[in-house]
């Protein structure tokens, strides 16, 4: 098939199931699921494979795959994911779709990763006759919360059988107008650890700091110190982040605790660096507890590595995204602290994860992700879908 016909097929189909995207979109939405208990959520993708006709295969308890092999001769494949869960947020926004259930919200854009590769499966049926190779339609529980829905579908043989040669992601993005993508290739997004730092000393009287072993200012000067691992130790040229967001200290106004509790993050583009990094942590920390008099705990769980993008597929996608949108619509991304854990796919597979513009100014669809105000301009969805599938099959040399 001739790429602009292509084009033009995809396209024509994309607008006919527009209001079949939005109405997924909208019943995921008001039908939010934390990660792992996506039970619903995935019930509901099925119960739409299966109107389409499409057998699935359930993976990670919550998770489905599926493929759509076409008719024409070919051997390649080519994997596409979406992910399904929502975040711990009650929504602020008053919308006929607002969610249904309490303290739970799709405010990172997941209802609609979902409903646009349930409008691409559509695509490619429709297509089936005209293409060759093979498209695995991955549908991930759990990208919210560690250790990721993505390694466990990947360690029970996700991208096995067939094997695909690239696995593409696509990403809301409310910073970009609706209609544009972007692309980086290369290193795009931090790896994430979390830190969990208690501070041990001896509490007392407010007044009588002498007799005491302050944690409270222990943990104050570990806090500032900590920062010269940024500022100090990294290389200048890798970027790298570390934020404490959480610090507890259960003492009042005259009385000075036994400990205090720090919860924080440190995210690096650099897995060497990485490592190094936790072991500068530990130490200074720790030393700086000890030269005090106090002892501090440091714990380190290490969350999703860096998302790399695979620079040739990476730079073939954005040429085909500007065959599919034109020049204009296709932007250049800057690299960001953010995780995610389609990193995974992308330590095993040749990946890429781009992002599709889901903001309007105009509109007043602005707020960022993971915000209770969070939503997009679901015209969006009018190239979110036929985007994916165009992906695929010239992917697979269609």
């Amino acid at each position: 098939m001739v790429k602009e016909a292509l084009k033009i097929k995809i396209d024509q189909i994309a607008e006919r199931i527009h209001s079949e995207v939005i109405h997924d979109r909208r019943h995921l939405h008001s039908n939010p699921e934390l990660s792992f208990y996506e039970f619903e959520t995935r019930d509901y993708i099925a119960s739409r494979l299966k109107e389409m006709g499409i057998e699935f295969q359930r993976m990670a308890d919550t998770g489905l795959v599926t493929v759509i092999k076409g008719d024409l001769p070919s051997n390649k494949v080519v994997a596409l994911r979406a992910d399904i869960d929502a975040l711990p947020i009650t929504e602020a926004n008053d919308v006929s779709y607002k969610s249904k259930n309490a303290r739970i919200m799709h405010a990172c854009g997941h209802d609609a990763h979902t409903s646009s590769l349930l409008g691409t499966a559509k695509i490619l049926l429709e297509l089936k006759k005209e293409f060759g190779g093979t498209v695995k339609l991955i549908f991930q529980p759990a990208e919210e919360k560690y250790p990721g829905g993505a390694s466990k579908m990947i360690q029970e043989g996700v991208l096995e059988n067939p094997k695909p040669a690239a696995v593409i992601g696509q990403h809301v993005m409310p910073e970009l107008e609706a209609g544009k993508v972007g692309f980086r290739a290369g290193k795009y997004m931090a790896s994430n650890d979390e830190l969990y730092v208690t501070v041990r000393g001896k509490g007392g009287h407010g007044a009588q700091p002498d007799q005491n072993i302050d944690p409270v200012v222990i943990a104050a000067h570990i806090i500032i110190a900590l920062q010269e691992i940024v500022s100090r130790m990294a290389n200048p040229n890798c970027p790298s982040v570390l934020s404490f967001g959480k610090v507890v200290a259960n003492g009042v106004v005259n009385v000075i605790p036994d400990e205090v509790n720090l919860e924080g993050t440190f995210r690096t583009v650099d897995q060497a660096w990485r490592k190094k990094a936790h072991t500068h942590m530990r130490k200074i920390a720790e030393g700086m507890a000890k030269c005090m008099n106090a002892s501090c705990s440091f714990k380190i769980i290490k969350g999703y590595p860096v998302l790399t993008n695979e620079e040739r597929l990476t730079k073939d996608l954005q040429k085909f995204s500007t065959e599919y949108l034109g020049k204009e619509r296709v932007i250049d991304l800057d690299m960001t602290m953010a995780a995610e854990d389609f990193a995974y796919y992308s330590q095993v597979s040749d990946s890429c994860f781009y992002r599709l513009g889901t903001g309007n100014k105009k509109a007043g669809i602005t707020s960022s992700l993971h915000t209770p105000t969070f939503n997009i301009d679901e015209n969006s969805l009018r190239i979110s879908s036929g985007l994916m599938a165009y992906l695929a099959l010239r992917q697979l040399g269609n």
